[in-house]
Order: structure tokens, then sequence, then C-alpha cells
């Protein structure tokens, strides 16, 4: 694995809150998420406040555009067929209107808590 995409597997499992504990991590009990430095690395990498060519900026758009066509309705989230981790577009022809329960990483429960 290289040391950024080892980076980004450490956020992505140390960032999910647990609700059970009212916000705080499940690997530790007194942990407090540190939401500057949260934000400053999202930022570096491209995905927040970088303006109107950010990835986050471009999916919004994506969903935006597919909203006003029609091809995904409120409530479903925008899928896209190949990741943009893995090549894929941020283009209508690599998106698919899925619900959110097949598009999250974590089971939910009916009132969007996480399953344990």
């Amino acid at each position: 694995m290289t040391s950024a995409t080892a980076v980004r597997a450490k956020l992505r499992g140390s960032c999910t809150p647990n609700v059970e504990r009212g916000g705080t991590m499940p690997s530790s009990k007194n942990y407090k998420r540190d939401l500057k430095q949260e934000y400053k690395t999202a930022k570096a990498r491209g995905e927040v406040g970088t303006g109107s060519n950010s990835r986050d900026a471009k999916r919004k758009r994506l969903r935006r555009r597919m909203l006003k066509l029609g091809l995904v309705k409120k409530g479903q989230d925008v899928d896209h067929k190949k990741p943009l981790s893995k090549g894929g577009s941020n283009t209508i022809a690599n998106a698919r209107a899925v619900s959110p329960s097949k598009n999250r990483s974590f089971k939910r429960n009916s009132d969007g808590s996480i399953k344990s």
C-alpha cells in the first residue's frame, strides 16, 4: 500500500462518528476529532474549499445536472459506475441513481444510525 493510500484508509476508518457514543470514535473512549486537521487534509487532497474545480464542486454539479434532467430523485445518491478513485469521470454516462443504503460504506438502521 502506498503511503497516500495508507493515510486515506486510516482517515476513513478513524473519521466515522459512532452515534451511540455521542460522536466519539469506536477505537478509543476519549477520542476527540481534530476538525481543523481533517479540513486541512481534505483541502490538500482537493476535496473541499479549492474553488469551482475541486472534486467536491464537480460532484455537486453532476448531481444538480442529473436532478434537472430527472435522472435522480431527491433522496437518492448519485453513484459513479467507475469510481473517481479508479479513473472514472464526473459525467452523466458514468453516473447512476441508487438508494443511499446501497451507496454508503456502513450498514444503517432505518433511523440512520450505524448498525452494530
